[in-house]
């Protein structure tokens, strides 16, 4: 008697998309399943284990190398694979969601790369998951274009080698796809988006002289790192494609991470491309870590944590010195600024202080750096053509003057900074704000002339708890409470009300957002993601 024919995956609760059939083809579903089932049960392991390391960062207040790794870090013999020609030079890179539009303009922006996101710059509906792909597929078919319904504009490719290359960011392991089950059991978000780009696209961009080439978000720990090393190997075996074919650059956001980044390369290096150094993510995962660590590691208003800050530069130094010594790219942070259209001299101050983030990374050694407007683009390439000129990467300046210990990483009090009660205010002000844009579909959200993404409001929520459970006292004399959260919070939505009036505000969804807000900020059991509780209520 023959084995019965495994399950398939069933599309649930969710309303039939134009193309849908495109994307959700039963070849394409079978391997989103088949990886569903093999790797599916190590991801919950390492979610597990996540868990049980933050229990003990909670008991001993530190972190450190890890000894059981200390071999693969003292040996000097092993490098990542050689980059292929479409990753060689990153010098820019631009960011954002693949919807229509920004899909063409991401592309045809001049920057190197474009990180086409899935993950924190898209809320994921089940329109942004597949459509999202279907516009990557067009665009590499060449039947893209928009037209803008407000202003008439249309949107058209550039020639194919003036476009940027795209590089795929899939979603963090955390999240599951509900809307995709086998057996009743939710893919998870990461598997799906992975999935669904490799499959359709990992021989057509071979074709087009590129690759399957991704990030990959909120790695925790190198055992993360070499489960995505087995995907990709089952990946490629999968369709038939060359062990190697994929690269994958790993961003280095979560305070665990920074302790294992050489074990990380180390599982990748057959297809690691490089780390990058965020900001906001990265600061969010020291409050989740160190939330019970006492005053030492309670972080002042977040726009006075620079990349300047000790604790900053050591993490950043250490990301430039590791990939360069095992043959990776170093890629900076956000430049997160939105240029206005009416307020010239608010875009002088931005773009001097653009220029001058960049051209610290340009001159730390960094290879590349990201933006998030195409007007940055031209900025940013100044300060890496200034240091880089011909050259495609400075992977050859080793760093080695660079020495960074265990405890500089997390050495949050060498900062001068406080919190103060107008941070509180703006980390209100700014959560609400994005929150209320998530839950209507948008995950890249332009707020007081910055893009923000979800990692914004992960540190703006997670410093109100940290104050409110530090028991802070702002200059004003005020203590951080939750009774002063609340108030905060009231006065922020009766003033957005009275700016965009009853009829929009009563459209959008402000006070359901307003009070996940005070539910992540204020519960005593901190949640691990905001976007776990915020995913329920995403329709």
């Amino acid at each position: 008697m023959s084995a019965p024919a495994p399950s398939t995956l069933a599309i649930v609760d969710a309303e039939p998309l134009p193309r849908q059939d495109e994307v959700l083809t039963d070849a394409a579903l079978a391997f989103v399943a088949e990886l569903h089932r093999q790797f599916t049960p190590r991801r919950n392991e390492l979610l597990a284990r996540r868990t049980e390391r933050r229990a003990e960062i909670a008991r001993t207040s530190t972190l450190d190398f890890l000894p059981e790794t200390a071999a693969v870090r003292a040996d000097d013999s092993w490098k990542v694979a050689p980059a292929p020609a479409a990753l060689n030079d990153r010098r820019v890179e631009i960011t954002g969601p693949t919807d229509r539009k920004m899909t063409i303009n991401a592309l045809n922006s001049g920057a190197r790369i474009w990180l086409a996101d899935f993950e924190d710059a898209s809320a994921p509906t089940w329109e942004n998951v597949i459509l999202g792909q279907l516009n990557l597929t067009d665009a590499y078919e060449r039947r893209i274009d928009f037209t803008d319904p407000k202003s008439g504009k249309s949107y058209a490719l550039k020639p194919a080698d003036e476009l940027a290359t795209v590089v795929t960011r899939p979603r963090g392991w955390h999240l599951d796809e509900r809307h995709l089950q086998l057996d009743g059991v939710p893919v998870p978000g990461a598997l799906v988006d992975f999935g669904l780009y490799f499959f359709h696209n990992a021989r057509r961009l071979i074709d087009l002289g590129k690759g399957p080439y991704f990030y990959l978000p909120k790695t925790e720990s190198h055992l993360e790192a070499r489960l995505w090393n087995d995907i990709f190997v089952f990946a490629q075996e999968y369709v038939g494609i060359p062990r190697g074919t994929v690269r994958a650059t790993v961003l280095i956001e979560t305070i665990t991470a920074a302790y294992e980044m050489e074990e990380i390369l180390y599982e990748l290096r057959d297809h690691a491309s490089g780390l990058n150094a965020g900001r906001w993510d990265y600061l969010f995962s020291i409050v989740k870590n160190f939330r019970d660590g006492g005053a030492k590691f309670v972080l002042p208003d977040r726009n006075a944590v620079t990349m300047t800050a000790p604790f900053m530069r050591a993490y950043t130094e250490l990301l430039v010195r590791t990939c360069h010594k095992r043959g990776a790219h170093a890629i900076g942070g956000m430049a997160a600024f939105i240029p206005s259209r009416r307020d010239a001299e608010v875009n002088k101050v931005a773009f001097e202080k653009v220029k001058a983030d960049k051209d610290r990374e340009a001159n730390d050694g960094f290879d590349g750096s990201w933006v998030a407007h195409p007007d940055l683009v031209p900025i940013a390439l100044a300060s890496f053509d200034a240091v880089l000129g011909e050259k495609p990467n400075q992977k050859d300046r080793l760093r080695e003057d660079v020495s960074v210990a265990a405890s500089d990483l997390i050495a949050i009090d060498t900062l001068d900074a406080k919190p103060t009660y107008e941070g509180l205010r703006n980390a209100v002000a700014v959560g609400i704000r994005y929150i209320e844009a998530w839950l209507r579909g948008l995950g890249a959200v332009a707020i007081f002339n910055l893009m923000e993404d979800a990692a914004t409001a992960e540190i703006s929520r997670s410093q109100i708890w940290q104050w409110i459970n530090a028991d802070v006292v702002f200059e004003n004399g005020e203590h951080a409470t939750a009774e002063l959260a609340r108030k905060v919070a009231a006065e922020e939505l009766a003033a957005i009300r009275a700016e965009i009036g009853d009829e929009a505000f009563t459209a959008g969804t402000w006070q359901q957002a307003h009070d996940l807000l005070l539910q992540v900020s204020l519960d005593q059991d901190y949640a691990d993601f905001l976007t776990l509780p915020a995913y329920e209520q995403l329709r």
